[in-house]
C-alpha cells in the first residue's frame, strides 16, 4: 500500500491485484485520482499472472464524481483527456476488473465503475449520472451506458440525471448483483469463477470478448470529447451550471 489517494496491494497468492480510492467521504475523481489510477494498472500490467483487480473504495461512498471544478473552462480538455485515457487503460487490462460500490457512485465515479467488467452494488447504494442538472453532460457514460443496459434506459439516465438504486442496477443490467457487502461479493465471484483459472486464457477472453467493443468505445470518446471542449463548455448554461455548483446556489438557465 501507499500514501495518496489510491490503495494498492496484491492478495490471493498475488493472483488478485487490489485497488482502493482512499480519499473518503467524496473520493473525487480528480486528476490526482486518475493518475494514481493509471500509474498502478501501468505498474502491474506487466505481471502475467494476474487473475482480475478489484476496485473499491474507502469510507461511505464510492465517489461523488469528477471534480466539477476541473470541469470549467480553463481546465477541461486535460480533465477528459486523462479520465478518457483512464478508461481506455481499464478496457484493454488483460484481466476482468471487478468493483464493488457503497453509497453514491455517480458521475465519474460510475464511469471509472463502467470502465470496469462487473460491478457489485451495496443494497443501499445510488448509481446515476447527474451531469445534466450541471447544464453538462457525461461524455464516457454517453459510450459505455448503451452497452450495459441498451439504447433507450442509457438515455434515460444519461438525459433525466437521475439515480438509482442498486436493485434497479441490477435489473437493468448496469450492476451483476446486490449485496450488503459488495466486496465480499466481489470476492466471492472471484473465488468462484477465476481463482482455479488460466491468467493466459482470462487475458484472451477479455481482449475476444471486447474485440469489437473497445475500438468503438475509442472512437466515440474521441467525439464526444470534441463535442464536450469544442461545444458544450463554450455555453453560457453550462459554465451557469457548474459555477451554480460551486457556490451552492440554484443555476439560472438562459437556454443558450
Amino acid at each position: 500500500m501507499a500514501d495518496g489517494p489510491l490503495k494498492v496491494w496484491t492478495e490471493r497468492d498475488g493472483r488478485l491485484l487490489r485497488l482502493r480510492l482512499a480519499r473518503p467521504k467524496a473520493n473525487i475523481v480528480d486528476a490526482a485520482m486518475i493518475s494514481a489510477l493509471r500509474a498502478a494498472l501501468a505498474a502491474h500490467r506487466g505481471n502475467s499472472a494476474l487473475l482480475a483487480v478489484l476496485l473499491d473504495a474507502e469510507g461511505p461512498h464510492f465517489s461523488f464524481g469528477a471534480s466539477v471544478e476541473e470541469h470549467l473552462p480553463g481546465g477541461c480538455a486535460e480533465m477528459l483527456a486523462g479520465l478518457h485515457a483512464l478508461v481506455i487503460e481499464m478496457l484493454e487490462w488483460p484481466a476482468p476488473i471487478l468493483v464493488a460500490v457503497r453509497g453514491q457512485c455517480l458521475g465519474g465515479g460510475l464511469e471509472l465503475a463502467m470502465a470496469g467488467s462487473q460491478i457489485f452494488a451495496a443494497n443501499d447504494a445510488k448509481l446515476g449520472q447527474p451531469e445534466i442538472q450541471l447544464g453538462v453532460f457525461a461524455p464516457a457514460a454517453s459510450c459505455l451506458l448503451a452497452a450495459r443496459v441498451g439504447q433507450a434506459v442509457a438515455e434515460d439516465l444519461l438525459l433525466s440525471g437521475r439515480s438509482i438504486d442498486a436493485a434497479e442496477a441490477v435489473r437493468i443490467g448496469l450492476a451483476a448483483g446486490a449485496a450488503a457487502d459488495p466486496e465480499a461479493a466481489a470476492l466471492d465471484y472471484f473465488e468462484k469463477y477465476f481463482s482455479r483459472r488460466s491468467a493466459a486464457a482470462l487475458a484472451c477472453a477479455v481482449t475476444a470478448a471486447r474485440g469489437g467493443y473497445v475500438p468503438e468505445v475509442k472512437r466515440r470518446l474521441a467525439e464526444v470529447e470534441r463535442l464536450y471542449v469544442d461545444r458544450t463548455i463554450k455555453t453560457h448554461d453550462a459554465n451557469e451550471g457548474l459555477t451554480a455548483f460551486i457556490a451552492k446556489r440554484a443555476p439560472k438557465w438562459e437556454h443558450r
